[in-house]
């Protein structure tokens, strides 16, 4: 077979158009979050993430035989049920909304302090590498779990909390002596 070769790369390019794999290119960062980054006119930004719906297996009766009528409309045969495991809705499918570092405040020196700042509380291990890298994301999402806010992306509470950003002072009052 002289086109064993270019057979073989012709069979080896429709499988990866079908199975949608590409073959050349980096792969793509799952540890990426599906986060949405927006900036309002005052100059702050938004982070928005979508939460997943959230399911269960619960038992449940699950309808095998369709029920028979005649003509008159009355029920010949009713209909058949069996118990089985039914997917029930926990939690639907949401979307927090919180505020967040803007990304031209997150450079390599500040996600240093983060790692930083994280390792001191013990929830990051290894090395301050200055990037926002899968570890970084995991220690960010288990210290924002712990206080309410399930998300890998850094919020403004946190990095405020974190001590990475200043927390604005109230405007002083000044109270007549009487």
């Amino acid at each position: 077979m002289k086109n064993a070769p270019q057979h073989l790369a012709a069979c080896l390019a429709v499988i990866t158009a079908l199975t949608g794999c590409t073959q050349t290119g980096p792969a793509a960062d799952v540890s990426e979050p599906a986060v949405a980054l927006t900036q309002a006119a005052d100059g702050r930004c938004w982070a928005s993430e979508t939460t997943p719906a959230v399911y269960e297996q619960v038992m449940g009766q699950v309808q095998v035989i369709q029920e028979q009528r005649n003509d008159q409309g009355e029920v010949v045969q009713p209909p058949i049920y069996r118990n089985s495991k039914v997917p029930k809705l926990v939690t639907p499918r949401g979307e927090i909304r919180f505020e967040a570092p803007c990304p031209s405040a997150v450079t390599p020196e500040f996600i240093a302090t983060l790692q930083r700042a994280m390792y001191a509380r013990g929830y990051l291990q290894g090395s301050i590498t200055g990037t926002l890298d899968a570890q970084t994301r995991s220690a960010i999402q288990r210290f924002q779990s712990e206080r309410g806010l399930d998300s890998a992306q850094l919020s403004m509470d946190t990095a405020r909390e974190l001590g990475l950003i200043a927390v604005p002072r109230a405007p002083a009052q000044i109270v007549p002596k009487s």
